[in-house]
Parts: structure tokens; sequence; C-alpha cells
């Protein structure tokens, strides 16, 4: 944590708040013009004119100064939906996807989640940590400060924990902050496709106390799908994951309307992720109870599909809205957020103001930190982008490249 004072920005803009936002107001940002930003152990000081700074807190001359060259300064960037610890590759599979084939019909001739399981398997903790780093390295690269991270490619007791614990070791030695999710219900592994019930009696038993006991998770998931989990298996899971003190969270309706919105509604869930196929009564129940609607737009655009969440009914509704990058090595191979905002824009049409909100502030909320990050306000944590872009709106505007010109976190620059 340090002192920083970050003067000749062309504009700040920062959603506002420590719930997540809704309806009209996800896009509603407040934006200062030739503002500066204070740092004061690790915390945001002061947003506003050099002129009301300097009559709060003086000249500050031996402070140290992050020059914004006219350039725009937003919230770090919360990527609430990853996969980052896993093992092995799977570009084959883009071949066969190319030539026709369906992520369902890939995954159904041995590909998909299980083949990353075995890889994911025959890795050490050592093997797993240092790729999670590595893919940390390049989210902070492109402006993530914060990001979840999921288990899923063990799918056994031994294999989970080893995942689980890769988070953990990766999260303690990298700036990004880490939140850890156990998924153990991601797929039905091999060795359990006749044996189901046992399977389900394995991820509530035995996996999930052994995480929590650990402490090695903050959320649960499930991938409530058809054809993977149904509706009530789901719910045994995620409500064995409450009993165990772990927040419960869903993959839901990616491919159809199974009914998973509505569980998410049912259960409280801090949200309800993908949504491509949602119903408008699994939409009307998620803003009924206030879950967000994690989307994930680069699933859609990496498995070209024509279909993507909707994101405009959603918005609508009145249920927030965040975007993330799904980063996984079979339907969404990228660690770059600005990629899924650049989507929101263009593929979900969503407006700019809205998909800044979707990767800082509703984000936030989802991992339980909407008091701490995700805006630009006074007492917060100083996790900030500044970017090469004389406002936000150029952010859109000037598609494609990086634009981070530098990263703060907890008050120092890191990028």
């Amino acid at each position: 944590m340090s002192d920083l004072l970050i003067v000749n920005l062309a504009e700040v803009a920062t959603p506002e708040g420590k719930t997540p936002a809704h309806g009209h107001a996800q896009g509603r940002l407040r934006r200062y013009s030739g503002a500066e930003v204070l740092c004061r152990e690790g915390r945001i000081a002061f947003v506003g004119s050099p002129a009301e700074r300097e009559a709060r807190f003086g000249e500050l001359g031996g402070l140290p100064r992050l020059d914004g060259a006219g350039g725009t300064l937003v919230p770090g960037f919360v990527d609430a939906h990853t996969h980052l610890p896993w093992a092995g590759s799977r570009e084959h599979e883009l071949a066969a996807r190319l030539a026709g084939k369906s992520y369902l019909e890939i995954a159904a001739a041995g590909g998909g989640i299980l083949s990353t399981v075995a890889a994911t398997r025959a890795a050490s903790e050592d093997e797993l940590a240092l790729a999670t780093l590595g893919r940390l390295d390049r989210m902070l690269a492109w402006g993530t400060t914060t990001a979840e991270a999921k288990s899923g490619y063990g799918l056994s007791l031994e294999d989970e924990l080893k995942q689980l614990r890769a988070i953990r070791r990766a999260g303690a030695a990298h700036v990004v902050e880490v939140v850890p999710t156990l998924m153990a219900a991601h797929e039905v592994p091999a060795e359990y496709r006749d044996r189901r019930e046992e399977y389900l009696d394995l991820v509530c038993h035995e996996i999930t106390p052994a995480a929590a006991e650990e402490g090695l998770a903050h959320f649960c998931d499930v991938f409530c799908e058809r054809g993977v989990f149904s509706v009530e298996e789901s719910r045994r899971v995620l409500e064995a994951g409450r009993r165990c003190g772990l927040i419960p969270r869903l993959h839901a309706d990616e491919f159809a309307d199974s009914g998973a919105a509505e569980l998410a509604a049912e259960l409280g869930a801090a949200s309800a992720d993908h949504l491509i196929a949602v119903s408008e009564p699994g939409i009307e129940a998620l803003a009924r109870a206030g879950v967000t609607a994690v989307l994930l737009p680069t699933v859609s655009f990496f498995l070209r599909q024509d279909a993507y969440a909707p994101a405009r009914r959603l918005v609508a509704s009145g249920a927030p809205v965040a975007l993330a990058t799904d980063c996984n090595p079979g339907s969404s191979h990228t660690e770059n957020l600005l990629f899924s905002f650049w989507l929101g824009v263009f593929k979900l049409h969503l407006t700019i103001g809205e998909c800044l909100t979707a990767i800082t502030l509703n984000p936030a909320c989802v991992l339980g930190r909407g008091g701490e990050i995700g805006t630009i306000e006074e007492g917060k944590k100083a996790d900030l982008v500044l970017l090469d872009a004389p406002n936000l709106d150029h952010l859109a505007y000037h598609f494609g490249i990086n634009p981070i010109a530098a990263v703060v976190k907890g008050g120092q620059r890191v990028v």
C-alpha cells in the first residue's frame, strides 16, 4: 500500500455506490473533467479538481505522482467468472469447430471438459499454480485487478482440492486479488458416468465439506444445463455448499432453457452466469430476486454462435448485469476483459456506461466486494486503471488495441 497523486487527467469515469446498479442506473456514471485522484494508504482519499485538492490537502510536493498524460481514469476491472487453474490445451478442438462440429458434439466425442480433466489430474499443484500466475499476468496487463477463479477440472476429492490450493498459492503471490470458487459439479467424470448419484454424494458429502474446512473456497458453483446437471441435482449441490458456508452461483441456461435462472432466484444466488437461452420467466425471476446476470459474450464469439445473451432485456427487467471472460481452455480462451466490454457494446447492444459498470461495480458486488472496489470514490481501495484515451467513449471507439497506460493496485502502480 502506498500514497500516490494522479494528475493531468482528461477524465475520470466511474459508477457510484456499493450495491449492484440495475435498470437505468446501470448506465449512470460520474464523469469528472480535469480531475485529480489522491490515494493514501492504499485507499482513495480525494477525487476532484486540482484547486479543491490543494485547498484540502496542500501542495503535496513530496508525494509520488502518476502523470495521466491526458488520459482517462476508471476503476480497476473485476472479472467475476474464470476457470484459471487448468493444464493441457484444446486448440485441436477449434479445427473441429471450424469444420462444423458443435461444442456438445466435440464433448460427446471425448473432447470438452473431460479432456481438460485428464490433463489437470496429471498436473502437479506446482504446475497449476504456475499456469495460473501466467494467466493472472495477462489479465493484469489488460486492466483486471480482481478476479474469481473456479476449480472444476479435477472432479475428484484430491484433484479439486489440488486446483483450489493452486488458486490460493497463485493469489497469494500475485497483485491481482483472486476469489476462489469450488465447482466440483462442472461435469460427471468418466469413471462415474454410470453412477451419477455416487458422484453427487462425493461432491456434497466429501469434496464440499473438505474445501470449506480448509478455507479454500468462497463460492460453490454448478453447471445447471440439460445433459449436465438438472435443476434438482444443482439444488442439491448448492444447498450442500450453503450448509458449509459457501455462497451459491450457477452456470445457467447456456445452451437451453433448463430452469436454472429460476433456481438461481429461488436460492438467492450471487449470480446466474451465461444465460444465452434464458426464458422470459427466468429473466423476471432474476430481476425480482436481485440476482446479477453475469454474461460471457466471449463464449458466443469463440464458439461461433449467432446467439448472445439477451442483455437489453435483462437490463430492461431490472436485473443487474456484469460481463466476464469465462477464461477457460475450451470455450473462451482469453484473459482480456476488455474484449468482453467491446462485445458488450457491439454484440449485446449495451451502452458504454452500462459496459463499464458491468466490468467494475457489478462484478465487484457479485464477489462480495462492492463496498471496497468497483468505483472511484473516497474510502474505497485505490484499484484504478489509466487509459490512453481522452475520454471513456474513446475506449469503445478505438477497439482491439490495448489502451492500458497504467494499473494501480492498492495505491501502488503495478503496470
